[in-house]
């Protein structure tokens, strides 16, 4: 019984964390938070982001799909916005990617990744190497701080 919660609570946590392509059933929507409108500027910016700014999300949101799809938790959690952090157990999500990478294994880099920016608010897509299922269109990111941190949660 034990094993198939734990089994149930990755699997939710899978569909939660890296969501599937926009091709795929939304059976998973309704465990996202109604919330996204909170992750939004509070006020407009002034400025036209700087060209380098989807560059380095689009460095950030790679690095991110190679740790999870290679199991590395604790690292992948480390991209996590403090809202999603909120939300997800560090527990819950290392055991995910850990079986995220037994599943699928480990050579699924991002591939084609493109960002948009907008003030501290991105969108990024992206193919998953031979994971088609896994692939993301306008997966949202937050700047907090200096950082780039994953947002679907």
């Amino acid at each position: 019984m034990n094993t198939r919660l734990t089994g149930a609570l990755c699997t939710a946590a899978l569909l939660a964390l890296v969501g599937c392509s926009s091709n795929s059933d939304d059976d998973a929507k309704p465990s996202t938070p109604a919330t996204t409108a909170s992750s939004a500027p509070a006020a407009p910016t002034t400025t036209a982001p700087a060209a380098g700014d989807a560059v380095d999300l689009e460095r950030v949101a790679s690095t991110y799909a190679d740790l999870y799809f290679a199991g590395e938790g604790r690292p992948a959690y480390a991209f996590l916005s403090k809202r999603c952090r909120a939300q997800v157990d560090p527990a819950v999500f290392a055991a995910t990617v850990k079986q995220v990478a037994k599943d699928y294994g480990p050579d699924h880099p991002a591939t084609g990744v493109h960002a948009t920016v907008s003030g501290d608010m991105g969108r990024v897509s992206y193919r998953v190497k031979g994971l088609p299922k896994f692939d993301q269109q306008a997966q949202p990111w937050t700047r907090e701080g200096s950082a780039w941190k994953y947002d679907a949660c």
